[in-house]
């Protein structure tokens, strides 16, 4: 049975599509897992990464399904689709699969999902229902969240077991973090019974030399406050690289990204174990 994990900040320009794209990959293509990685950004920018820009133009133009088809399946098409019923097959895009048995699949966004936040009435379920029918087939799911409060949080909740929040060290670095804490504190209170535990946070693009003042003092205003919550923070670092954006570009993930530097791969690779660890994989 798969660990489902989301990655949320309610701040943007945190890194969190960036570090998603490079979980699932290292997940799945160091660490032999089963990993299906889920887009429930409007943005879909973790999609784009995955599928290269020209390959998910023409997957979006193809009117093929999206994570929207999950929200929206009852209720009046946005788009004629080719099939009577939305099944798994529909609406998973395969990546990749190695000999060993590893895989890396993905469930694409695109803009519409923005439709589903005007009427969100009773399809807060719709995602962890959908997910329930392949749970047993992946060993990983890692959900990209949007870096709002909506229908889409409370789903990404309903479906995880662990939420691991991504921090860029840089001016009003927890502006944030109140709002999450909050958000969770009403989820757990309004499911008394939920599974949903506070994996930790993952500093995103801190230098790692020379480090500048303003990132040392965000640093510690963030620990701060996440002892105030209990939250941990997690003792590897994803350090700034310009390999993250150009593999973004490529569609490819840090260790297969054109011109980057062993030490920028091998500090990813601790940064995957860590999490692999924290959510219970290792």
């Amino acid at each position: 049975m798969a660990t489902t994990v989301s990655l949320i900040n309610m701040k943007g320009g945190v890194g969190k599509t960036t570090l998603a794209f490079n979980l699932a990959w290292y997940s799945a293509w160091q660490a032999n897992l089963k990993v299906l990685a889920v887009d429930l950004d409007p943005q879909a920018n973790l999609s784009q990464y995955f599928m290269g820009a020209i390959d998910y133009l023409n997957y979006i133009q193809g009117n093929n399904a999206t994570v929207v088809d999950i929200f929206e399946q009852f209720s009046a098409p946005i788009i004629t689709r080719n099939y009577n019923s939305l099944t798994p097959s529909n609406v998973i895009y395969k990546l990749h699969a190695w000999n060993d048995g590893s895989l890396l699949h993905l469930i694409p966004s695109r803009l519409e999902l923005a439709w589903t936040l005007k009427n969100p009435t009773d399809k807060a379920q719709l995602l962890p229902q959908f997910l329930s029918q392949v749970i047993d087939k992946y060993d990983l799911i890692i959900i990209d969240c949007a870096p709002t409060e909506s229908i889409l949080t409370t789903s990404a909740y309903h479906s995880s077991q662990y939420i691991i929040v991504p921090v860029k060290p840089e001016f009003l670095a927890t502006i944030g973090l109140p709002l999450l804490a909050r958000s969770l504190n009403e989820y757990h209170q309004r499911n008394h019974n939920a599974k949903l535990k506070m994996g930790g946070i993952i500093f995103n693009g801190k230098r790692r030399v020379n480090t500048p003042p303003a990132q040392i003092e965000a640093c510690q205003e963030v620990k701060k406050l996440a002892n105030n919550y209990k939250w941990r923070v997690l003792e590897n670092e994803a350090y700034y690289s310009d390999s993250y954006p150009a593999g973004s570009r490529e569609a490819n993930p840090i260790f297969m990204t054109s011109y980057a530097r062993e030490y920028v791969k091998n500090e990813f690779y601790e940064v995957g174990e860590n999490f692999l660890i924290t959510v219970g994989l290792k």
